[in-house]
């Protein structure tokens, strides 16, 4: 199946719309209005599509998209002759017989809105342009043949339009606030749509879609016309007209490129500091977190892992926080993440995620909470907030007691010497967290070799942190940890045979010398728990096995586990998704390691991040892809736009600003 190019647009609360350049629906999650919503309803689809129907002077009728949902595929579709986007706002382009035909989309920041423009460039004369609704109330990863209601209301006071579907669920309200529009009632069905990246991808792929009918509009040349739709309040809809929102939106995006690092405002980093905007989000639903958060006079915040379907999650929040937020200026905004998370920690764990339409956290993780840490440290050294530091401090020390003391999910210190193990049947609490059933892909119970360059990295830094704010006798024990830690894991971990780093000692197997990406995190971090001799040995194998154009490779070729395309359905994909997969965000970790060892000229890493230039045209256009195929052509799998893909790419566009010179050497 050839892979569509993809457009998301989001709205700061978890909301977006998504869809193909082309128009054609493949994904259940391609739609124009998908809210975000309290708790329990979560994420809804509320207007999956419109048909665009343009009626020439001679009566000729064009779609402007693959789909005509009133019956059957279109006689004529309009040829699309540009896809651009203006500052983040995608716009598709048409011309025939002399039109030029416009359509821009947006979504106000904050709202449960999105605006769709029409405009007639310039043409010989008026065009007529009819527009058709098209819904199915469900939740948005539910499948496409599901649904939230059976019957649903229309009801229209003078030019405002409500699409009702019951008492639990919300009112979809549609309105042309700029433009005399008709509205014809011709209730229908669609026809059965496929959906054909759900058919790929082994689920239910066959759904249709309800319409109440169409509106119609006549466009003059230099003329527009805007359809909103919305589930906020009608005082809402109407408080900004398309016109006020569409500078509104431009507005936000010179100010947020104007915060940016210097480096990170035009070009490649300016595309990336708007992506990175998507992912950062008031999570509506947690009213409980806000309430406590706005008496402490903060807000909540938090980061959706990947579009479309991950959420809130505490590891790729962690990892992603300098790039989305630090390098981009939004410093307050990074406060507030880790208040938000701080205030969530339960027996010496942050959550792994908050599921989407509940209030409690899931805390099954074994690295997030030492990812945590990595965090505080880098919003440090950016802002020097020591009242900062100082409010989380009894947290963290808390923390770094039940780990040393043992906590959930048999997370805890081995005393007998100092490394920190983790795992509980059933469960995978590293971020290689692939699940089948009662099948975990990658077993990883024991000694991780991230987890524990993570938890050296965590007490060095709570070592010096007690030494600055409190005194040398609270820092004392928390060194004495670190150090034994140092030296059990440069003495266990080390591979000699091979020249690297086991992925696993005292495993449920013993230890597993397969060669995967993390242990470049025993370098790359802020206190590198690997001995420098070995940093070179290291570096060379994980260059030499699993570098790649799109980030690192998470198990070397030649493994018998090894998987070399992440396809087909979901027990066949979660087989591959780290097995071979390669990772975008790894390449953050791989670039910090090598300038550990490379110092002298942070620009020749730049090379390193070439691949993803033209990639930001391939899936999900102006983003990066969670996942890429392990060999070439390394097509882009999983999420069409993934936080730490983005952030890693971001910090360290930023982190090798310079000219470029010739490329170190990658596997193919």
């Amino acid at each position: 199946m050839t892979k569509m190019k993809e457009w998301l647009v989001t709205n700061g609360l978890g909301g977006y719309a998504s869809g193909t350049v082309t128009g054609e629906i493949t994904r259940r999650f391609h739609g124009l209005l998908i809210a975000a919503l309290p708790n329990p309803l979560g994420r809804l689809m509320l207007l999956n599509s419109l048909s665009e129907q343009l009626r020439l002077p001679d009566d000729k009728v064009f779609y402007t998209g693959a789909e005509d949902l009133s019956g059957g595929a279109p006689e004529q579709t309009l040829p699309l002759s540009e896809f651009r986007r203006e500052a983040g706002i995608p716009v598709w382009r048409y011309e025939i017989a002399g039109f030029v035909f416009e359509k821009l989309l947006l979504m106000p920041h904050g709202q449960n809105t999105v605006y769709v423009t029409y405009r007639l460039v310039k043409g010989p004369d008026s065009l007529r342009l009819s527009l058709r609704p098209a819904i199915r109330f469900r939740a948005h990863e539910a499948a496409v043949n599901s649904e939230m209601a059976k019957n649903y209301k229309v009801c229209i006071v003078d030019d405002c339009f409500e699409v009702s579907a019951g008492p639990d669920l919300p009112v979809l309200h549609l309105k042309f606030p700029d433009h005399a529009a008709t509205f014809t009632f011709d209730r229908k069905q669609t026809r059965e749509i496929l959906y054909s990246t759900e058919e790929s991808r082994g689920y239910d792929s066959k759904g249709d879609l309800w319409s109440p009918g169409y509106f119609s509009v006549d466009l003059e040349p230099g003329g527009q016309a805007t359809l909103v739709a919305s589930t906020e309040t009608w005082e809402i809809v109407q408080a900004l007209s398309p016109e006020a929102a569409l500078a509104a939106e431009l507005k936000r995006t010179r100010i947020m490129l104007s915060r940016a690092a210097p480096e990170a405002r035009d070009g490649v980093a300016a595309e990336l500091v708007l992506a990175a905007d998507q992912f950062l989000v008031a999570p509506v639903g947690r009213v409980a977190d806000a309430a406590r958060a706005h008496a402490e006079g903060d807000e909540v915040r938090t980061v959706i892992a990947g579009y479309h379907w991950f959420g809130d999650w505490g590891r790729d929040t962690m990892i992603s926080l300098e790039g989305l937020t630090l390098t981009t200026g939004r410093r307050l905004e990074a406060r507030w993440i880790l208040r938000t998370f701080a205030s969530a920690i339960r027996d010496g764990l942050i959550p792994n995620l908050f599921p989407e339409g509940q209030t409690v956290g899931l805390y099954n993780t074994a690295d997030a909470t030492l990812w945590f840490f990595h965090a505080i440290q880098r919003y440090l050294d950016y802002t020097g907030d020591r009242t900062m530091l100082r409010l989380l401090l009894p947290k963290l020390r808390e923390i770094v007691a039940r780990h040393i003391e043992g906590t959930l999910f048999g997370i805890g210190v081995d005393q007998a010497d100092g490394l920190l193990r983790q795992g509980a049947q059933g469960y995978q609490l590293t971020w290689m967290d692939a699940k089948v059933g009662d099948w975990v892909v990658t077993p990883r119970r024991g000694k991780a070799v991230e987890i524990n360059a993570l938890w050296y990295n965590a007490l060095r830094l709570l070592e010096q942190w007690l030494r600055d704010e409190v005194d040398e006798a609270a820092a004392r024990p928390i060194q004495e940890a670190a150090a034994r830690a140092r030296e059990s894991f440069n003495r266990r971990f080390w591979y000699a045979e091979g020249g690297y780093l086991c992925d696993v000692v005292d495993g449920e197997s013993g230890d597993d010398t397969a060669c995967r990406p993390n242990q470049v995190i025993a370098i790359s971090l802020e206190n590198p728990v690997l001995e420098q001799p070995r940093w070179q040995p290291v570096l060379d194998v994980v260059t030499d096995r699993l570098l790649t154009p799109m980030g690192l490779r998470s198990l070397a070729p030649g493994h018998p586990d090894y998987k070399p395309k992440y396809d087909g359905d979901l027990r066949s994909r979660d087989a591959a998704y780290h097995q071979g997969t390669v990772w975008a965000w790894l390449i953050g970790p791989y670039i910090d390691a090598w300038l550990k060892v490379n110092p002298s000229d942070p620009t020749l890493a730049r090379r390193f991040l070439e691949g993803f230039i033209p990639h930001r045209d391939e899936s999900c256009i102006g983003s990066i892809s969670e996942i890429f195929d392990a060999e070439p052509p390394y097509t882009p799998r999983g999420c069409i736009a993934q936080a730490w893909s983005v952030a890693e790419v971001l910090r360290c566009w930023v982190k090798t600003a310079g000219p470029v010179t010739a490329a170190p050497a990658t596997s193919s």
